[in-house]
C-alpha cells in the first residue's frame, strides 16, 4: 500500500485571483497521475507542487535546462536521492507551474485554466515518476497515459484541442 503526500506551495498569489481552487485541482491530478502510471511500493511517497510564475520559471528553466525563457511546467525528480535512509519516505520531486504561460496556453488553446492546469501537473508527475517523451515512441507512450488520467478525471484530450490564433 503507497500513501500519497502532495505538499503545494503558492509562490505566486496570482493563481488565487484566476483559479482559487488550485490547490485541489493540483492534488487531484497529482493523485490521478501517480495512482494511473506508479507502480505500487510499501512507503510514503511525497510531491512537492511550486504554483509559480513566468518569473520564477524562467530562471530555473535558464539556469536547470539551459533554456532562456519561462516555460509551463518543470519537473525536477529526484530519484534514488529522494529516499530516506530508512527507507520510509520517498520524495518523488518537483513540479513548478508558471501562472503567465499556463494561462496563455489555455486561452490560445480554447482550454480552460483548470483543465489545462490538470494536464501540467499529471504531464510533469508522470516525469517525476520516469516518462520522457525524447523520441516517438516514449512520447506516444506518455500521451497515451496522460489522456487516460485526464479521462478519469473527465477532462478531454489535451491533444485534439485546436489552437486559437
Amino acid at each position: 500500500m503507497t500513501d500519497l503526500s502532495v505538499a503545494i506551495s503558492m509562490p505566486c498569489e496570482g493563481w488565487l485571483k484566476v483559479l482559487p481552487e488550485a490547490d485541489q485541482i493540483c492534488r487531484t491530478a497529482a493523485e490521478a497521475a501517480y495512482a494511473g502510471a506508479a507502480e505500487s511500493q510499501d512507503v510514503t511517497t511525497e510531491i512537492s507542487i511550486v504554483l509559480a510564475d513566468d518569473p520564477m520559471v524562467h530562471d530555473l528553466n535558464r539556469d536547470y535546462r539551459n533554456q532562456d525563457k519561462p516555460t509551463n511546467v518543470l519537473s525536477f525528480p529526484l530519484g534514488d536521492e529522494g529516499v530516506s535512509p530508512d527507507g520510509g519516505l520517498r520524495m518523488l520531486g518537483d513540479v513548478i507551474l508558471s501562472l503567465e504561460t499556463t494561462e496563455r496556453e489555455a486561452s490560445q488553446q480554447a482550454k480552460s485554466l483548470s483543465a489545462h492546469t490538470s494536464h501540467l501537473v499529471v504531464h510533469g508527475v508522470l516525469h517525476l515518476i520516469g516518462f520522457d517523451h525524447e523520441d516517438e515512441v516514449d512520447a506516444g507512450e506518455m500521451e497515451s497515459l496522460e489522456r487516460q488520467i485526464l479521462a478519469s478525471l473527465n477532462i478531454a484530450d489535451p491533444y485534439l484541442v485546436e489552437t486559437i490564433s
